[in-house]
């Protein structure tokens, strides 16, 4: 919430992308920024997605600079989601 409070609303996602990353070495957060995740399908890796960032090797955040969420932008948290649990073997 600071990263949106403290430049307030407009700017491009790239803006908040740069803010956070600044906000998380402030606070001694390891993160890794625009982590690649492979994708499989049936055990194959057909591609790679990747997350905006993931933060201390557990939790992926996606940044949306938009006015409303949209069902695509959740199909996005869910594809990502999907992604880490073939890539960890976690979710069960």
């Amino acid at each position: 919430m600071e990263v949106h409070r403290e430049p307030g609303n407009g700017f491009q996602e790239v803006i908040y992308h740069r803010a956070l990353a600044h906000e998380f070495d402030l606070r001694h957060i390891p993160f890794k920024r625009e982590y690649e995740m492979p994708v499989f399908y049936k055990d194959k890796q057909v591609g790679k997605r990747r997350a905006d960032f993931l933060v201390e090797n557990v939790v992926s955040v996606e940044l949306k600079a938009i006015i409303q969420l949209e069902p695509v932008h959740l199909a996005q948290a869910i594809n990502c989601l999907e992604a880490y649990k073939s890539l960890f073997g976690i979710f069960g």
